[in-house]
């Protein structure tokens, strides 16, 4: 049987610096979800077909082919639908502020039930989504033995600092602003549930200790594109990435 043709699917490192560093935003996703249920992740999902439709609504959409864009178009509409951020302007080009934002809150229902498109809500509301402020970091694919595939991209993304970060009830039932050391040590303890791609990118993401760093990092580095495969050597199997992604490690042992 062929592999599994991998959904594209996009998801923002919304990030803050905190009290005592970098933060970033992460939500505790549904124990019935049937992807990474219960697992600490970063807001996103899988991209809509409305996502395609929504360049006329975009920042800087003019030098983006059709697939990029959808990305980023889903990254943010997710966003918005899990954890209530928008990164948007309106029409004048000034990014919307708080006070609007919470003028907006019933949309998040209405694009997570798909009852509105979102060029629809962009068109109704007047906004232009800020494409512009996202920061490529990562792509990672899921392994071509696995019954449920993605293809996901990961931005970076600085929180306006007036946005109420709030998950959703629905595929998210708890979130945090933490920082990656905390994220790392609270999954060594058992506090946490969180999957390779999730681990690793945090793990990087923690190289820099504030939002510019992180941002001047990422537009620095060379994305390659992780599909992680096993390797069996002396019976005792691996799980393997390219080491030229960048990341602190290229294998693990597999545990069962």
């Amino acid at each position: 049987m062929p592999p599994v043709i991998p959904v594209p699917a996009a998801t923002i490192l919304m990030l803050r610096d905190g009290p005592t560093g970098l933060e970033v935003f992460m939500v505790v996703r549904h124990h019935q979800i049937d992807f990474a249920s219960g697992a600490l992740v970063f807001p996103g999902g899988k991209i809509d077909p409305g996502d395609y439709e929504a360049r006329d609504y975009c920042a800087h959409a003019d030098s983006i082919n059709n697939d990029h864009l959808a990305l980023q178009v889903g990254a943010i509409r997710e966003a918005f639908e899990e954890c209530g951020i928008l990164l948007a302007r309106d029409w004048a080009g000034e990014l919307i502020e708080g006070k609007r934002l919470s003028q907006l809150e019933s949309h998040r229902d209405q694009l997570n039930n798909s009852d509105i498109s979102i060029a629809q809500f962009l068109h109704d509301e007047e906004l232009i989504l800020a494409c512009d402020l996202l920061q490529p970091f990562s792509h990672w694919v899921t392994p071509s033995m696995m019954p449920k595939r993605f293809d996901t991209h990961f931005y970076l993304a600085e929180a306006p600092e007036d946005h109420v970060a709030v998950h959703d009830g629905h595929e998210s039932v708890d979130s945090i602003w933490i920082s990656p050391t905390d994220v790392l040590e609270g999954a060594k303890e058992g506090k946490y549930t969180v999957i390779l791609p999730t681990r690793l990118n945090v793990k990087m993401l923690g190289e820099s200790e504030t939002l510019d760093q992180a941002m001047s990092m990422a537009r620095d580095r060379t994305i390659v594109t992780v599909e992680p495969w096993t390797e069996e050597r002396d019976g005792v199997k691996y799980l393997c990435i390219p080491p030229e992604a960048g990341y602190s490690i290229s294998e693990e042992k597999l545990e069962f």
